[in-house]
């Protein structure tokens, strides 16, 4: 019945979650709920403006401390625009993570190494400068910042730099490049270099498409900040949606546009719409599809070669060869899915799970080895078995003009990897999948990370529509 379920507002407290005798304690005038409907600025000018007796001062004088205290480091990292009761499950990845630098500015500790991933995601360059002010005022108490970043002004403040490459996948892994944002400028091998001393850079295309001349018109958008705004955007063309971090741009794209689209779809999940007049032009589209960052594939046997479909030919390429003809393999014998040619230990997971009760669960490589899956090794192309033959079209290790050849000859195998060269740029193979894979099956893979699933989805989209990088769909 998920399908048919929605959430909406309590009608007993409005969606204030607490109980009438509750909600009547005031500070000032305000209720618990109406203090945690601000944004961490206007909260942290209340505190701040709040006037007290002397008696009251008594009371409340170290807990407003405390509040404000924390309110601040929150302003400090960027984070001005959230209202405290926001939701978790809403925060971009750097949000999250720029909210655990905030708890840690408070707690003052000295000769503490802090690793942060791409803390600048989803930040506007108004509120970088305060992000890079909290890292650097972490390093000048005593404390070392490690920092995985490709935003400019990250690497210029660094004050010492690795940069690795030269490229991506099995074309990187080596350090090009130490020391200073000056040192890495200097370095020819660098390609961050170069973009810092601007020998390379993104060119600025030199017309605009106008589009097709039909729009997509939102009117009176009142989602969560949005004044009653009313926009329109021309189908047909590349739009961008800015503005500094918390203007409401994925109030407008997904809390609206996203949501309308799926309704109108009739699309399985489909959320309620924000607050909004009506919506204008969906019947000038014939399909939406998203691409997000959710994870590629259900089941530890998902890769980018299941995800796109092109494994399926790659099992009929496998298939076909004489080996298979004379053992009588079928296309099945190659898949991970079906018995006879997959590992029955882990069923084609390539890991166990072994429960801990009151622990939780431990997953460990499947140590099985059938004579089934070693006779399916037997079938091989090119030097490679079936198994590990998802990885032979992407692999940027096996570019030789042999397995080039081998993939043009059948074009539904091929067309998929060259529509998606341009998103993977040889990052991984076709056959790396999201968990590590069972050792009685050569080769173990890196977890994918959600910015190579949002490629994969688009190389997806790419081989469902016939699309490539030269014929854009």
């Amino acid at each position: 019945l998920k399908q048919y379920m929605v959430w909406e507002e309590c009608p007993e407290c409005q969606g204030k979650r607490l109980k009438p005798e509750s909600l009547a304690v005031t500070v000032n005038g305000l209720s618990i709920h109406e203090f945690n409907t601000m944004s961490v600025e206007k909260a942290l000018e209340f505190v701040r403006t709040l006037k007290l007796n002397e008696e009251q001062t008594i009371v409340a004088g170290e807990i407003l401390k405390e509040i404000a205290s924390r309110l601040s480091f929150l302003k400090e990292v960027g984070l001005p625009y959230l209202t405290l009761n926001r939701e978790s499950g809403t925060l971009s990845g750097g949000e999250a993570q720029r909210i655990r630098l905030a708890t840690q500015l408070g707690c003052g500790l000295v000769g503490v190494l802090y690793i942060l991933d791409e803390p600048s995601i989803g930040l506007h360059q108004r509120d970088n400068d305060r992000l890079l002010a909290a890292l650097k005022n972490l390093r000048d108490i005593g404390n070392t910042v490690v920092v995985v970043e490709h935003d400019t002004d990250t690497i210029r403040a660094a004050d010492y730099i690795l940069d690795l490459g030269p490229a991506a996948g099995v074309h990187g892994g080596e350090l090009v490049a130490a020391g200073p944002p000056s040192a890495i400028e200097q370095c020819p091998n660098s390609l961050t270099g170069q973009y810092l001393t601007g020998k390379q850079k993104i060119e600025v295309p030199e017309q605009r498409v106008k589009g097709n001349g039909k729009f997509l018109t939102l009117e009176g958008v009142s989602h969560n900040n949005l004044k009653h705004i009313t926009t329109r955007i021309p189908l047909g063309t590349f739009t961008c949606v800015t503005g500094v971090s918390g203007s409401g741009k994925s109030s407008l794209v997904n809390g609206v546009l996203r949501a309308a689209l799926q309704q109108h779809f009739k699309i399985e999940d489909a959320p309620l719409p924000g607050k909004h007049d009506k919506i204008t032009g969906l019947e000038h589209i014939d399909k939406a599809i998203v691409i997000d960052q959710s994870p590629i594939g259900r089941t530890p046997r998902s890769n980018p070669a299941t995800y796109t479909e092109a494994f399926g030919v790659i099992r009929d390429l496998f298939a076909s060869l004489p080996e298979s003809k004379v053992r009588g393999y079928g296309p099945g014998r190659f898949s991970f899915n079906i018995k006879g040619g997959r590992c029955e230990e882990c069923q084609g997971d390539g890991i166990k799970k072994i429960e801990m009760q009151f622990l939780p669960d431990v997953y460990v490589p499947c140590s099985a080895s059938h004579s089934s899956i070693q006779k399916t090794f037997h079938c091989r192309c090119s030097g490679y078995d079936g198994f590990r033959g998802s990885g032979i079209f992407l692999s940027g290790s096996e570019t030789s003009p042999e397995t080039q050849n081998a993939g043009r000859s059948r074009v539904g195998l091929y067309h998929p990897w060259t529509a998606g060269d341009d998103p993977f740029r040889g990052r991984g193979s076709a056959g790396q999948t999201r968990n590590r894979t069972c050792p009685s099956l050569p080769g173990t893979y890196p977890l994918y990370s959600g910015r190579t699933d949002d490629r994969a989805s688009s190389c997806r989209h790419q081989t469902a529509h016939g699309c490539s990088p030269e014929t854009p769909g």
